[in-house]
């Protein structure tokens, strides 16, 4: 995978997609320039448009170093909406039909961006709320710590089906428990906050730990990342290490050289490393009757529930045989037990050694050679 070594600078002409590459210049003329379709997936960070009127200050009379940058201020909320609609209008062009996006905000904004997304007939799959362990503090006592951002996750329309949710992996990352909406991760600080001198090098610096979570539940290896907000390369340095394509777009000069000095120095996970739980739908088929032929179960031999209390004979094309019925594993499974349906892969066993194996061990015995 190439290093972001340059910043590609938009011409007239149409690009060809900048893979691993930050692109200069305005995000909707950069994505109407892209290849349409020729994205999996879209993170946008967008302007918040937080509305600041004057300098915050702590109760130590310190200033808090906030959002005042030109990018994130806009005359009017019809502006900020025209300019969301647009970027929106972008991305949808460029996302594949089994893609999805992203996209975080704040009180300020999030609200008139999930209207935007509906507007444009994207489809809603989940909004997650990213809870800040360590949130800045409400200095002047006059409402509720802000302890949280909005993320919505959408699909490009509602007959838009096929898009990748990893709902294993993130199983697997939350102890073998169902992942919920609701992430408690930190806020960017520490080591990980990048600086230009005594400064933030970007005021809104997303956590490494956010991007990760989005990227191992909605892409996989090999996938297209584009974020079209790619302030100091956030997305750009995760999606290298998980090994993800990316493609950044950003305007400013400074957010660049920072985002490319650090994923520079980002190292792509090795091959192995890069495995995760797959959902079982996304693992190649293994028809029992496979089995069968390859000789890992014998034509003949007899099959048994956990308990023996069913038992069944393997015929030579796979199927199985009893007093009462004959049919697939499945159907021979639910007709013993008098159950309307029946997973034979986990119900029916094979005895060796004196000890009964699931039959669904041979599978993934497959299953690993395929892959």
């Amino acid at each position: 995978m190439a290093d972001a070594k340059n910043a590609t600078r938009k011409g007239s002409a149409t690009l060809s997609l900048p893979l691993n590459k930050i692109v200069q210049g305005d995000c909707i003329d950069v994505m109407n320039s892209l290849p349409e379709k020729s994205v999996d997936v879209i993170f946008a960070d967008p302007p918040y448009n937080m509305q600041l009127k004057e300098t915050l200050s702590r109760p130590d009379n310190s200033k808090v170093d906030g959002v005042h940058d030109a990018w994130d201020k806009f005359s009017s909320f019809n502006a900020y909406d025209e300019f969301t609609y647009r970027w929106l209008d972008a991305a949808r062009r460029v996302l594949k039909d089994t893609g999805t996006i992203w996209v975080i905000g704040s009180y300020h904004n999030i609200f008139r961006v999930g209207t935007a997304l509906q507007n444009l007939e994207y489809w809603v799959l989940n909004d997650v709320i990213w809870r800040k362990s360590n949130p800045m503090p409400n200095f002047r006592g006059t409402r509720f710590t802000n302890a949280h951002e909005t993320l919505i996750w959408a699909a490009k329309s509602a007959d838009k089906g096929g898009y990748t949710f990893n709902y294993d992996a993130m199983k697997a990352m939350n102890d073998d428990t169902q992942m919920r909406s609701d992430w408690t991760l930190p806020i960017c600080s520490g080591g990980e906050r990048l600086k230009n001198g005594d400064k933030k090098a970007h005021a809104t610096q997303k956590p490494e730990s956010l991007l990760y979570r989005v990227l191992m539940s909605s892409t996989k290896p090999g996938d297209v990342v584009l974020d079209p907000f790619f302030g100091t390369g956030t997305t750009g340095a995760v999606a290298k290490k998980l090994g993800r394509d990316f493609i950044g777009i950003e305007r400013e000069d400074e957010y660049i050289k920072v985002a490319m000095e650090r994923i520079s120095n980002v190292k792509r996970l090795d091959d192995e490393t890069l495995g995760f739980t797959q959902s079982k739908r996304a693992q190649p088929r293994v028809p029992f009757g496979s089995i069968v032929e390859r000789g890992m179960i014998e034509p003949g031999t007899t099959l048994y529930d956990c308990k023996r209390k069913y038992t069944a004979r393997v015929r030579t094309d796979g199927t199985l045989i009893t007093d009462m019925e004959k049919g697939s594993i499945h159907k021979v499974g639910a007709s013993v037990q008098g159950a309307p349906a029946c997973n034979g892969w986990t119900f029916w066993h094979v005895e060796q050694k004196g000890e009964l194996l699931p039959i669904d061990f041979f599978r993934q015995q497959v299953r690993a050679e395929m892959n």
